[in-house]
């Protein structure tokens, strides 16, 4: 209901999206080599991932990790849920460690391997963190009541609220520092911007991306109190007004209140998924197989674990369609904000070649991993936009 799913342009001749027409060819051929050499590891980290997902739903693997850990019932759910997460991590830290040399080889990377691996386990104890909560509350839940799934639903949509306001504070802080972008030309100009739109920005931040990559980002993040707009800062070495257009764009994020309706619909997401877990965890044959007597067991954290994953991985597409459509529209808020078609183009190349994005993406790729429109169709759109406002097609 609040997906954008009209085209931004329509009624005009559409413009199709054309890499040679804006990429040189050695261009294009870099962007190619460089996917074809990240796509073996990560495939290869996924289908790892999804055949562990799937031995836990398919085996009593699980819980006889689980039943190795002493203690009462919490902590055993607690100790199941890290032995399982550090094996499925041991098993692919190798994979990112291959793709971090390719991005390393391609000039991507600035990290070294200690801080690589400081950031690995990092990201590793705070999705770990979540992971535990959650099934510790839902343990807790199914030992306490017969239709845990209510007070399950209810607890995840919150849960997922909660943490989507809080995470700019106490999560994105772990892996950046942030500072309030400096006081000039630039920031003033950010903040005109945004008060011509109308859109409340608590604050322009600058994360420290340069200690970790050469790539260019921008985002916003929060909503309410906590929300704000954060510019990389390897972005701000790129012309001032190429970063106007990429802060137009994150405009259209917070004007729409895309990061508000994205935590509401996770949050419904989030509410049944708890109960698709309880009518899947009803089945007594899928308990047998996994050797789990009922969901009140502790037992059952890798059959909770599996069965979150496999749902993680199979919402993901549905994802992706939704985010394309979001970030069309953010970019045609940017250019309705702006007027200034050409600079996007610039804009929209200087990104594609300095992240070395994939200017044609396979279509198993373009689902699965694909949360924005590629650059060629992003500047494509563009063109449209250009006719469809009668100004001159850059």
């Amino acid at each position: 209901m609040t997906t954008p799913w009209r085209a931004p342009a329509q009624g005009v001749p559409e413009v199709a999206a054309d890499p040679a027409r804006d990429f040189a060819a050695a261009e294009i051929a870099r962007s190619q080599a460089f996917d074809t050499a990240l796509s073996v590891p990560a495939y290869l980290s996924l289908a790892l991932g999804l055949a562990f997902a799937v031995l836990l739903v398919a085996t009593p693997f699980g819980a006889r990790v689980v039943r190795r850990v002493p203690g009462p019932w919490w902590v055993k759910a607690v100790g199941g849920v890290v032995a399982l997460t550090a094996v499925v991590e041991l098993l692919r830290w190798p994979l990112g460690v291959w793709s971090e040399t390719y991005l390393r080889e391609y000039g991507l990377s600035t990290q070294t391997w200690l801080s690589w691996n400081i950031d690995r386990l990092k990201n590793t104890a705070v999705s770990t963190l979540l992971t535990a909560l959650m099934v510790v509350v839902l343990i807790a839940l199914a030992r306490r009541f017969a239709r845990w799934w209510i007070p399950a639903a209810l607890g995840a949509f919150a849960l997922t609220l909660a943490a989507s306001f809080v995470y700019p504070v106490v999560v994105e802080p772990i892996f950046n520092d942030f500072r309030p972008m400096q006081a000039g030309k630039l920031r003033d100009d950010l903040l005109a911007m945004a008060g011509r739109d109308r859109v409340p920005v608590n604050d322009v931040l600058v994360a420290d991306a340069s200690r970790r990559t050469t790539a260019l980002n921008a985002y916003v993040s929060g909503f309410g109190a906590t929300r704000r707009i954060v510019v990389y800062d390897t972005l701000l070495k790129a012309p001032e007004k190429e970063v106007e257009l990429i802060v137009a764009h994150e405009l259209g994020h917070a004007k729409r209140d895309d990061v508000l309706y994205g935590t509401l619909i996770g949050g419904l997401g989030a509410a049944c998924g708890a109960i698709l877990l309880y009518l899947v965890t009803s089945s007594g044959a899928l308990r047998r197989r996994t050797g789990v007597p009922s969901i009140a067991d502790p037992r059952a954290v890798g059959l909770l674990m599996g069965l979150m994953s496999l749902a993680t991985f199979l919402s993901g597409p549905a994802q992706n369609v939704v985010s394309r459509h979001i970030e069309a529209r953010a970019d045609v808020h940017a250019l309705d904000l702006t007027r200034d078609p050409g600079t996007f183009v610039a804009m929209q190349r200087r990104l594609a070649l300095t992240n070395i994005a994939d200017l044609a993406p396979d279509p198993l790729e373009y689902l699965l991993y694909s949360s924005h429109p590629t650059a060629p169709q992003r500047i494509a759109a563009a063109r449209s936009w250009a006719l469809r406002e009668r100004v001159p097609e850059p």
